[in-house]
């Protein structure tokens, strides 16, 4: 009789968390609060399946990279920037080629520092081809102008305003009409085939995984960088949308969109897997053709091809958060776009109903099997093999369907469904503690099931202010490094690397945040106080670069290479703790202190060094360690003062330091005091004396090499001078 009671109230249990489970489930997918899980299974999915799509062959990508600076630097006596020529001289080649349209994904915005000849030239080349695309940028501050230039007769979409508005095809959150455009310079828009917008909007996780097909702007629909594309080689301006089926259709082209009428995007993966060229190889084959010689890359090549240009030299290029990648080069994003036209493979959302069935399945399921079943090991199993199938499913629908079903929320119903289920059956049946054990035994450690049945408040995210010093550190040249190197070997020299700088930021009572890649970032005075944690933080940063150049000659004979590497500290307030989602989460930091430490590493390009500490790090870790009796002691720290700077992103200027041993301080001694005079001598704006100081010492110091540099720049722009060097790179 027990027994039959027990399972009719089991049955009418079992309704009751369905119906509960699913609808907390839907409340929270539906509202947004899930997205930061869906969004990352969804990259897994465009990672784990990218390399199985197929490129357009009808595109091509022209990459202005170092390679080609270098070149044309040597070969052509080219400065940076470029004369705008060396642009004409690449359309005037497609024009050549019968290339179907070249796209820039550059904003010419102001006249050429060469003079108007040079601009003149590129309008020439645009006006002979009469396909280029110029680029223009929207945004949601005041700026440039708020209106369409008059006299800018460009191919634009044509598409009732008031259609586009109630339909909800105007891009949601995107460009409103009041927002104002940076267009390039009158003669290059004018000459321009068509104008494309590059503006882009971002997922609420800062990541683009969706574009727009137009831009609004001062009642124009102004179409995207691939769209003017398509345009100019002829394709019609007239689009439509269905409300209903939320779909745009483009002539023959139909383009599915989300609920917000944004397209979502069909990765292929890396740029190299399309056909890539620099602009240094168009131009000698440019030059060869003129000449009657066979080109490195013949004019067919480019027949019928559409052209997307794009920079992609360190400190140039701009850079996107995308499911591929981090630093995704910007005019990837234009690129994948109109590949999805081209091959008309874009990706969809699933339908309403779709996602409930997806949802709710997998809860019927698992409330079922554990209720209903005694034995604690089978349910379990089912349990597991129930979130495989979602996530085959989910992975299926994206490879053959071009698909985007719902992951995270059928993965949270099924674990809610299992524990809410699980803890009925310990209530009803007094038993909680031994099935929960039983049946989380298989995939959780026994310390943390304790802890979790005993204070789940221990697994909450949450994080505290408190000052600590912060590491970033870079190897120079690693992805150079990477590709001499097999798998293997690669990883051998990595983990070599990462293990002895590793062991020594630890050994300084230093906590390793993450590593990405070759690059490190640490930080001390968190979790465990210590008082002297700059002194820890320049000690060690110290110690690493002489373990480091006592292994270099190892590393050259081992891997053929060596590993000079950048540091960058700071210290200051940051947020520390637990971050991430309830699922997973990791120790780290935030804040702008972290952020100027970052940007600290990549300005030791800026000065030929490699190791740069901020004025706050330098000036706390030469004062005593205090803490009283059994404190550690501190040797004192050397170094020269760098810099005034604003590193990029910042307005403000902070002092920076350059740490150095005092055996390389006292061998430098000399040096190190005239740099001083002529450092303070260029914060005075007295560049043209500074100069000759500069230069005298140039040979043997590279920091005074850079200053040079910047005084000659200053001598001849004497009103761009702020009272402080400008940091212009990453």
């Amino acid at each position: 009789m027990k027994g039959k009671k027990k399972q009719l109230s089991k049955k009418l249990a079992a309704p009751l968390i369905v119906a509960l489970v699913f609808t907390v489930v839907f409340v929270l997918h539906f509202s947004g609060a899930l997205y930061f899980p869906e969004y990352k299974t969804y990259d897994f999915r465009v990672n784990l399946l990218a390399q199985y799509s197929r490129p357009s062959d009808d595109i091509i990508v022209v990459l202005l990279d170092q390679a080609s600076i270098d070149w044309a630097a040597a070969e052509r006596g080219w400065p940076w920037p470029w004369p705008r020529r060396a642009y004409a001289e690449i359309v005037d080649y497609m024009n050549t080629a019968g290339a179907n349209a070249i796209a820039f994904d550059i904003i010419f915005s102001e006249p050429s520092i060469y003079g108007a000849e040079d601009d003149a030239a590129l309008v020439e080349a645009s006006e002979r081809f009469g396909r280029v695309i110029q680029t223009v940028h929207f945004s949601e501050q005041p700026g440039q102008r708020n209106s369409w230039p008059e006299d800018l007769n460009k191919p634009l979409f044509n598409i009732d305003a008031e259609d586009a508005r109630l339909t909800g095809l105007s891009p949601a959150g995107g460009i409103q009409e009041s927002l104002s455009a940076l267009f390039p310079v009158p003669g290059l828009r004018n000459a321009a085939g068509a104008i494309g917008n590059v503006t882009g909007k971002t997922d609420a996780d800062s990541v683009f995984r969706r574009m727009n097909l137009f831009a609004q702007f001062d009642g124009k629909a102004v179409p995207e960088l691939a769209a003017a594309s398509l345009l100019v080689a002829g394709q019609t301006s007239d689009i439509r949308y269905d409300k209903k089926e939320r779909i745009i259709h483009w002539g023959d082209y139909v383009i599915p969109t989300d609920k917000r009428g944004e397209i979502i995007l069909h990765f292929r993966g890396s740029l190299d897997r399309y056909i890539p060229y620099t602009a240094g190889e168009i131009l000698r084959s440019a030059e060869a053709h003129s000449r009657g010689e066979a080109p490195e890359l013949p004019p067919e090549d480019f027949s019928g091809r559409y052209i997307l240009f794009g920079f992609y030299a360190p400190g140039l290029f701009d850079i996107a958060n995308t499911p591929i990648s981090s630093t995704y080069p910007g005019v990837g994003m234009h690129i994948t776009l109109l590949d999805n036209l081209l091959q008309q493979d874009f990706i969809r959302e699933s339908s309403l109903s779709l996602d409930l069935l997806m949802i709710l399945v997998p809860i019927v399921l698992i409330t079922i099997l554990t209720l209903f079943s005694n034995r604690i090991p089978l349910t379990v199993g089912a349990a597991f093999l129930i979130a495989a199938a979602i996530i085959v499913a989910d992975i299926g629908a994206y490879q053959y369907a071009s698909l985007w079903l719902p992951m995270a929320a059928p993965l949270a119903g099924a674990l809610a469904a299992f524990l809410i289920a699980a803890l009925y059956n310990y209530a009803t049946e007094g038993s909680q503690k031994r099935f929960i054990k039983s049946a989380f035994s298989q995939y959780l450690s026994p310390a943390v099931i304790e802890q979790l049945l005993d204070n789940p408040s221990l697994l909450s995210l949450g994080g505290e202010r408190r000052e600590i010093s912060i590491f970033f550190s870079d190897v120079q040249g690693f992805t150079t490094i990477s590709e001499k190197l097999d798998p293997a070997q690669l990883t051998e020299l990595l983990n070599d690397y990462l293990s002895f700088m590793t062991d020594t930021i630890l050994e300084s009572g230093g906590t390793i945040d993450k590593y990405e890649g070759d690059a490190i970032i640490a930080f001390w005075n968190a979790p465990v106080n210590f008082k002297d944690h700059a002194a820890r933080a320049l000690e060690a940063s110290m110690l690493c670069q002489k373990k480091l150049a006592e292994r270099q000659e190892f590393f050259a004979e081992r891997y053929g290479c060596l590993l000079p590497t950048r540091i960058g500290l700071n210290t200051g307030y940051a947020v520390v703790g637990n971050m991430g989602s309830s699922k997973r989460f990791d120790y780290t930091m935030l804040g702008d202190s972290v952020n100027l430490a970052a940007r600290l590493e990549g300005l030791n390009k800026q000065f030929g060094t490699y190791l740069m500490c901020s004025g706050e790090t330098f000036a706390q870790a030469r004062k005593p360690a205090g803490g009283g009796k059994g404190a550690p002691s501190r040797r004192a720290f050397y170094g020269r003062m760098l810099a005034q700077v604003a590193v990029v992103g910042k307005k403000e200027a902070v002092t920076v330091y350059e740490p150095m041993t005092e055996e390389e301080f006292r061998g430098r001694e000399l040096i190190l005091r005239r740099f001083d005079e002529a450092r303070d001598i260029f914060y005075q704006g007295q560049f043209a004396r500074a100069l000759p100081l500069f230069e005298a010492l140039a040979e043997q110091d590279r920091p005074a090499y850079f200053y040079a540099e910047q005084c000659r720049y200053y001598i001849e722009r004497p009103a761009d001078w702020k009272g402080y060097w400008q940091a212009t790179s990453k």
